[in-house]
C-alpha cells in the first residue's frame, strides 16, 4: 500500500526527526546541552507547557465522564469516549515530558518506595500514576469492543462505577495541587499570579479547558474523519463552557480586588503585557464571543472561541511557571530550539496516536449523526431549526 506524501505527514516526518536528535542529546549530553535551565531557573519550557499545560489540557476526561455520570447529562455521552482518549493520551504523553525534564528519570519509581506524604509533589506524582491507570481501564472497553471480547467488558462493567468515582476524585486532587505546588514560593513569584487561591484557580481552569477541549477535538476529529458535527452536544459544550469562563474571571477579579492589584494590573509594564495577553485570550474575547447567540449555534463560532479560550489558559500556565520568576531571578528565560522540538514531538506523537484510535478503534458512536456542512460561511442556526438525524440501517 502506498503512502500519499501530503504537507502536513512531512511537517510530522521533520517534527520526529527533529524531536529525536534533541532526545539522543538530552540522555547523552544531559539537560544543560539541550535546555536554558539552570540553578536560578530550574524549571524551563518543559514543566511549563509539557506538565502543566500537558494535565490542564487532558481535563476533558474528568469533565464529561463527570457530567455524564454523575450529573446525568445523557446528551453528552457521544463525546465520553472521545474525551476519556484525549484524557488518556495527555497522561501518557505528559509522563513522557516529565521523564525529559527529571534529571535522572530512571529513579521516578522511587516515589513508591521513598515517600513523603507531606509533599505536594508527591500528592501530585501519585494521583497522576493512579489517574493514568483509571483512565486505562476506562479506555480498555474500546479494545475490546473492536475484537469483540464481550466477557472482558463485562468484568470492567462491574467495577465501571468506581472507576468514575475514583477518576473525578483524583483529577480534582492533581488538578488543584498543582497550583499548590507554588504556595511555597510567595517571595518568587510575581504578585499579578501568586494568589493563596491558586489551587482554586488551576482547578477552575482545567474544567473551562476540558469543555473548551472537548469543543476542539470533536471539530477536528470530524474533519480530519470526514464525521459530522453533533451540533446540539456542541451547543451545550459552549453553554458551559461560557458559564465556565464567567466563574474563572469573577473569581481573578474577585482575587485582584481582595490583594488590592485592580489597579495594578493596568499599570504598563514587562510582566502586565503577559498578563493582559493572558486575560484577553482566557475572558474578554471568547466571553464575548459566547455571549452571542450566533456564535452558539455556528460550529465556527464555537471552534474558535474554545481555540481562543485554550491560548489564553496556556498562556496562564506559561505565565505562572515562567514569566512569574523572571523579575525575582533577574534575567529573561528563553528555551533553546532543542526544547521546542521535544514538545513539539510530543504533541505530534499525540495528534498521531489519537487519528489512530479513532480509525480502528469504536471511539465515536457509528449509529447517531447530524446533518451539518461544515464548509466555511455555513449557517449552523439552520441545522439547529431543523436538525436531521441519520441512523446507520435506515
Amino acid at each position: 500500500m502506498k503512502i500519499k506524501l501530503t504537507f502536513w505527514r512531512a511537517v510530522f516526518v521533520v517534527v520526529m526527526v527533529l524531536g529525536l536528535y534533541s532526545t539522543y542529546v538530552r540522555y547523552a549530553h544531559g539537560l544543560g546541552a539541550v535546555t536554558n535551565m539552570s540553578d536560578q531557573f530550574p524549571w524551563g519550557f518543559w514543566i511549563g507547557f509539557d506538565c502543566l499545560c500537558g494535565v490542564m489540557l487532558a481535563a476533558g476526561g474528568f469533565c464529561i465522564v463527570g457530567a455524564v455520570y454523575l450529573f446525568n447529562v445523557e446528551s453528552l455521552h457521544s463525546v465520553v469516549r472521545p474525551a476519556v482518549l484525549t484524557a488518556f493520551l495527555g497522561y501518557l504523553l505528559f509522563i513522557v515530558g516529565l521523564l525529559f525534564d527529571l534529571g535522572r528519570p530512571w529513579f521516578i519509581w522511587h516515589q513508591l518506595i521513598y515517600m513523603n506524604p507531606h509533599s505536594v509533589m508527591f500528592e501530585v506524582g501519585m494521583c497522576v500514576m493512579t489517574y493514568t491507570t483509571v483512565l486505562f481501564f476506562e479506555f480498555l472497553p474500546n479494545v475490546f469492543e473492536r475484537f469483540n471480547l464481550k466477557r472482558p467488558i463485562k468484568w470492567i462493567k462491574r467495577f465501571y462505577p468506581v472507576l468514575i468515582v475514583l477518576g473525578i476524585l483524583l483529577s480534582t486532587l492533581h488538578q488543584s495541587s498543582l497550583g499548590s505546588l507554588y504556595l511555597i514560593m510567595p517571595s518568587k513569584l510575581h504578585p499579578f499570579w501568586y494568589s493563596p487561591a491558586l489551587p482554586f484557580f488551576f482547578f477552575g481552569s482545567a474544567v473551562a479547558v476540558g469543555l473548551a477541549m472537548t469543543i476542539f477535538e470533536s471539530t477536528q476529529s470530524a474533519k480530519a474523519m470526514g464525521r459530522h458535527l453533533e451540533i446540539e452536544v456542541l451547543v451545550q459544550l459552549g453553554g458551559a463552557l461560557l458559564v465556565a469562563l464567567w466563574v474563572n474571571a469573577l473569581l481573578r477579579l474577585e482575587d485582584y480586588w481582595r490583594r488590592d492589584m485592580l489597579l495594578q494590573i493596568f499599570k504598563p509594564s514587562y510582566e502586565a503585557y503577559f498578563l493582559w495577553l493572558e486575560l484577553l485570550f482566557s475572558f474578554v474575547i471568547p466571553i464575548t464571543m459566547l455571549s452571542f447567540k450566533k456564535v452558539r449555534l455556528s460550529p465556527q463560532g464555537l471552534y474558535l472561541a474554545s481555540v481562543i479560550s485554550l491560548f489564553g489558559f496556556i498562556t496562564n500556565r506559561l505565565n505562572v511557571s515562567l514569566i512569574g520568576f523572571e523579575t525575582y531571578v533577574g534575567h529573561h528565560y528563553v528555551p533553546k530550539w532543542t526544547e521546542f522540538s521535544v514538545t513539539l514531538m510530543i504533541i505530534a506523537m499525540g495528534f498521531f496516536l489519537f487519528a489512530v484510535a479513532v480509525k480502528y478503534l469504536p471511539i465515536f458512536p457509528p449509529g447517531r449523526e447530524l446533518a451539518v456542512n461544515l464548509s466555511p460561511g455555513t449557517e449552523a442556526s439552520h441545522a439547529m431549526a431543523a436538525p436531521v438525524l441519520t441512523h446507520a440501517g435506515d
